[in-house]
């Protein structure tokens, strides 16, 4: 009996999937190499007005788009890259300080072009912060959540309406709630919750404690009148996610602990949150929240204020560096910081 199928079609079909499968191979390999930027014309750039921002190390290690300054941010003329070899002709440098204080040669060890900045970019608290008299003289920039930095980057703010807004608060069938990644007992924030949960039911989530995916975070926390937006180092300007996203993202009234009320309300209305300062303990505390509990209008008048303004949330990693374009392209200029440790450190205290 003949065979089904002649020769060159075997052959032909071999091929085919051959190239299929070289295809699918290319493509897997494209979804798992970290992102990097076309490669640059070093001469080409040169002869343009564009701005060349050298990612020095990915933060953290997390890679991300180099391309979205334009179509993301509306940051025109700003092109960030990864490759070290163009280090003499970039406009500026960005550096995560917690991806180099603990090696001083991960700095460059060329010398700084005259033109160029250095950046210091640093989310973290001062309390996980070394090394910083390393950096003695040598960056020209800061980035960072403090309000005096030259590029302030909050963890959120406030956007105001023109038009008041039409609210409507989730419906809350649960009390209190905290999602916390690092629980150490002993820990200042740990200490005050022990106290807390003695006359009030709080209900914990993260490791350890109640599991919660990121995918079910909004709908679970949403249910809760109040979110524990306790910051784990008390420092100026250092109000983070825990209140952005956590508690606001999700429409519950946060109780804060971490810097002062009076810094807080540099950010946000007064009647946004409760404070733990504003309670002599934490069985007051809980007192009040209780009542809170009890009186829906009272409860309510937290929430008056998003008739008037919106959150926005960081962004990313991708908008900080696209930043760093838009404040050289608004006015380039001579600086020196002599001490970074002495302004973060000495001067970093809540206020």
């Amino acid at each position: 009996m003949k065979s089904l199928f002649s020769p060159r079609l075997v052959i032909a079909l071999f091929l085919f999937v051959s190239v299929i499968f070289f295809y699918l191979s290319l493509k897997l390999d494209v979804s798992i190499v970290p992102w990097k930027s076309q490669p640059i014309n070093a001469v080409t750039l040169k002869k343009t007005n564009k701005i060349l921002v050298l990612v020095w190390v990915w933060p953290f290690g997390d890679h991300f788009p180099l391309d979205k300054c334009q179509t993301q941010f509306g940051i025109s003329d700003c092109i960030l890259t990864e490759q070290r070899d163009l280090y003499n002709i970039a406009d500026a440098v960005v550096m995560h300080h917690v991806d180099i204080m603990y090696d001083k040669r991960s700095l460059p060890q060329e010398p700084r072009p005259h033109f160029q900045h250095w950046v210091w970019y640093n989310m973290e608290p001062p309390l996980i912060i070394r090394n910083l008299h390393w950096l003695d003289g040598l960056f020209n920039m800061t980035m960072t959540f403090r309000k005096d930095a030259d590029i302030f980057r909050p963890y959120g703010q406030l956007i105001a309406v023109k038009e008041p807004q039409n609210i409507t608060i989730p419906t809350k069938s649960k009390l209190v709630a905290w999602v916390v990644s690092k629980f150490y007992p002993g820990a200042w924030r740990t200490a005050y919750y022990e106290e807390l949960k003695k006359y009030i039911n709080i209900d914990v989530y993260g490791k350890g404690h109640i599991e919660l995916t990121w995918d079910d975070f909004h709908k679970t926390i949403s249910q809760y009148k109040f979110y524990l937006a306790f910051e784990n180092s008390i420092a100026k300007d250092y109000i983070t996610e825990k209140l952005w996203s956590n508690a606001f993202g999700t429409w519950t009234l946060p109780v804060v602990l971490g810097t002062s009320r009076e810094n807080y309300e540099r950010f946000v209305p007064g009647d946004a949150f409760i404070h733990v300062n504003d309670f002599p303990s934490a069985k007051d505390l809980a007192m009040y929240l209780h009542e809170l509990d009890k009186d829906d209008e009272k409860y309510k008048k937290y929430f008056n204020w998003r008739s008037q303004y919106y959150v926005k949330t960081g962004g990313g990693w991708q908008i900080n560096y696209c930043q760093v374009c838009e404040t050289l392209k608004n006015g380039p200029h001579y600086q020196v910081i002599p001490s970074i440790e002495k302004w973060f450190l000495e001067n970093g205290t809540s206020s």
